[in-house]
């Protein structure tokens, strides 16, 4: 063990980590639950404290070996070499001030050693609070690392997720472009259409729900560094927080701009609620399309059965031979997810008292667990269930064919009343259309042959 000292006193440590006294302060006090705070959160906030390094250096406000050291370990926290040293839960601080002191113990202890060859407990090289939070405040800085990690994943991992989706149902759509179906509204028969018709409306749906995913990240990219605080900027040199900015974007690829008004982007967190939004869209659209799909494929024998599924595995334990729509219900329970974690998200966003919000950590990893499970469930939705959806010929062929909504086309023909006789009494009689209609003698076989077609009906 070795004593790490914080401004409340001595803490034992074990000397087998790079954490200190905070660190270990929020172990013992914060015993709730296992879920810890998200490594896309805490590589975030290395590449903060690496561009904000950087500036402080530039801006002469830090020394230049201090500030190659502090890059030194942020690469290695990027790296997923120091992972095992960042336990905390994520149910803390609510200003998230602890993962905050997490990151900087962990810098400061192990550049120290790799200054010193060992972790001083006195007299220390580098100091977490003086020199890798310089400039800094949790305040701002763990709503810029939100961001940031939010971000990564939306642009690395979901968009591409969805996109690819989106490509798979278009490819679909032409496949299934000459296959004429019956349509059917409040799951009752309704008029034909052509089965890429049908998937054609689900890559629409996906495609708006990109544009609104695409548009949210705008606000995201927001970014409050400098406001330190409050808002103020206090503590920090002239032209920190645009300088922070431009090597965060360095190092990210990304455009993030820092906030013109740090006050709103520090008290509050309406970016990551447009951006939860967007998600809450993009589920209720993935639920639609995949609940459409498991009625499409119900059966085999006795359900609509007009597409057939990837066999995946076994469906039953006692039913042998039963295959289920697993990917559909996957789909869905994710989308039950997403829909709970905008609920928490709401919530959250809405406890922004005066120049803070102190939901921040739960703000984070519910907004990032539903990018990342969206991203996956697109990914297996696709792969292992829309790639390889065929049509069923036959099923949909003998649909069309008994459907009685057919007579919609003798509307124009022999005035909506009269079609109605038809289709009601071909139901009460078990007839086909054709045969109620010529029963009923409002319409002659060479007309009817003309006028019924289901090809003119799409």
């Amino acid at each position: 063990m070795r004593r790490e000292k914080d401004t409340m006193g001595l803490v034992d440590v074990e000397d087998s980590v790079y954490w200190g006294a905070q660190t270990q302060r929020s172990i013992n006090n914060f015993k709730i639950g296992n879920i810890t705070m998200p490594m896309a959160v805490i590589k975030a906030l290395a590449i903060v404290k690496k561009a904000a390094a950087f500036a402080n250096a530039e801006l002469g406000v830090l020394p230049v070996e201090k500030k190659d050291l502090i890059a030194q370990v942020c690469d290695e926290i990027l790296a997923d070499k120091l992972s095992e040293n960042f336990p905390l839960l994520v149910w803390q601080t609510g200003s998230g001030t602890q993962t905050n002191m997490n990151v900087n113990e962990v810098i400061a202890n192990r550049a120290e050693m790799l200054k010193k060859g060992s972790i001083s407990t006195e007299d220390k090289f580098i100091s977490a609070n003086d020199d890798v939070n310089k400039s800094q405040s949790t305040n701002d800085v763990f709503p810029t690392a939100m961001r940031i990690a939010l971000c990564k994943v939306v642009e690395e991992e979901t968009l591409p997720k969805l996109e690819a989706l989106k490509a798979s149902f278009e490819k679909k759509s032409i496949e299934f472009k000459e296959i004429i179906k019956i349509g059917r509204t409040h799951l009752m028969d309704a008029t034909p259409l052509r089965l890429g018709d049908e998937f054609s409306a689900y890559a629409t749906q996906l495609a708006f729900g990109i544009k609104a995913l695409q548009r949210s990240l705008e606000h995201v990219k927001v970014i409050p560094i400098g406001g330190t605080a409050v808002g103020t900027g206090l503590n920090t040199p002239k032209g920190y927080d645009q300088l922070t900015t431009k090597y965060i974007n360095q190092l990210t690829g990304m455009n993030f701009v820092a906030a013109d008004n740090k006050f709103e982007a520090m008290a509050s967190h309406d970016a990551i609620v447009e951006c939860s939004s967007a998600f809450k869209q993009v589920a209720i659209s993935l639920t639609k399309i995949a609940n459409d799909i498991r009625l499409l494929s119900s059966g085999p024998r006795c359900g609509i059965g007009e597409i057939n599924l990837p066999q995946n595995e076994p469906g039953s334990s006692i039913m042998p031979g039963k295959v289920n729509p697993t990917q559909c219900e996957a789909m869905t329970m994710v989308c039950a997810q997403i829909l709970g974690n905008d609920a928490t998200i709401s919530f959250a966003a809405m406890q922004g008292h005066l120049q803070l919000n102190v939901f921040m950590p739960v703000i984070a990893y519910n907004s990032l667990q539903s990018a990342e499970l969206m991203a996956a469930v697109c990914n297996s939705f696709k792969i292992n269930c829309v790639d390889g959806i065929t049509a069923n010929k036959k099923n949909i062929e003998d649909h069309l064919k008994n459907s009685l909504m057919l007579a919609t086309a003798l509307n124009t023909h022999i005035g909506y009343y009269n079609a109605a006789k038809i289709s009601q009494y071909a139901y009460k009689n078990d007839l086909t259309l054709k045969q109620a209609a010529l029963a009923l003698q409002l319409v002659s076989e060479e007309d009817f042959d003309k006028w019924v077609n289901p090809e003119d009906m799409v």
